[in-house]
């Protein structure tokens, strides 16, 4: 997908799908209404056997459907920055990227350069792939791990509803304060911001429901190291979770956690996995610790 050309996708009609009208086969495969409207009044193009044609052609066994959504354009209100930028996975639709701790996903009023998506600006431009930055899974800021980005709009909608029927799944590695009593548990409380902060999320009665299942992985001399799921995604749900329960996450100050042993919360997005939305493949990924997390759960 570069700037001299459109993105496109193609179908095969099957016997089973013969017959139908071209706007239920595009609904079949989840173009939405929007990205339609779009591709009529912005400049894509639907095709049947290379003839342009409207969502009510019929359909024969055997033809071939191809759309070419418009043209993408680069967010004006985003500097591209050259910045070194992990990529553990690429192809024409997506990108898997491991963000370092202490880089932001999306730029914030604090921190307006040096973000996850102004290093992408940068790299799409280098490599002249023509999209908007669309970011399908963020992190804190100072949470490390695996960040998963559609390189197309489309491609976005199709991983978010993946992401609303839960089949985007994430694993987070942390390092508790404390010794946690089970080997496992699951955290049932709803979390909602915090009526004296801008940033600071809690649990309370009237916030949002939210559901973290952790297991044990190894007990330390002063911490507990975890394996995390999130079932929902609020903002700091783990962070603000563990802390609930007694247990902040080591060097994360906002929630009760201690600095002296390392300088950020030790969390760490370790697994993804989800269904490509175009080849329909199991995609699966893991990253290992990084250095500062390494140092609190290897023995001595």
């Amino acid at each position: 997908m570069s700037s001299q050309s459109c993105f496109s996708l193609s179908w095969t009609v099957t016997e089973e799908e013969a017959a139908s009208l071209l706007r239920e086969f595009l609904m079949k495969q989840e173009i939405s209404k929007a990205a339609l409207t779009d591709i009529k009044f912005k400049g894509g193009r639907i095709e049947v056997n290379g003839i342009e044609v409207t969502v009510r052609e019929k359909l024969k066994a055997g033809d071939q459907v191809v759309v070419t959504f418009p043209k993408e354009e680069p967010s004006s209100g985003l500097r591209a920055e050259s910045l070194p930028l992990d990529i553990i996975y690429e192809d024409e639709y997506l990108l898997v990227v491991k963000k370092p701790a202490g880089m932001n996903t999306i730029p914030s009023r604090e921190h307006p350069y040096g973000s996850l998506a102004n290093a992408l600006a940068g790299y799409y431009k280098e490599q002249n792939i023509a999209a908007t930055i669309h970011i399908a899974t963020r992190l804190d800021r100072d949470t490390s791990g695996l960040v998963l980005i559609a390189k197309h709009r489309h491609i976005h909608h199709l991983l978010s509803k993946q992401q609303k029927q839960g089949d985007v799944k994430r694993r987070y590695q942390a390092v508790a304060e404390g010794t946690l009593a089970l080997e496992q548990g699951r955290i049932e409380e709803p979390i909602g911001r915090k009526t004296t902060s801008i940033m600071e999320r809690e649990v309370r009665e009237d916030g949002q429901y939210a559901c973290t299942l952790y297991r044990v992985l190894e007990r330390l001399p002063d911490y507990t190291f975890v394996e995390l799921q999130l079932l929902t995604g609020r903002t700091h749900q783990i962070r603000v979770h563990m802390a609930y329960i007694g247990h902040p996450l080591a060097g994360d100050d906002l929630y009760g956690g201690t600095r002296d042993k390392i300088s950020r919360q030790a969390l760490h997005c370790y697994a993804l996995m989800f269904t490509h939305p175009v080849t329909r493949r199991t995609m699966s990924f893991t990253e290992d610790l990084p250095e500062d997390m390494k140092m609190l759960v290897v023995k001595k």
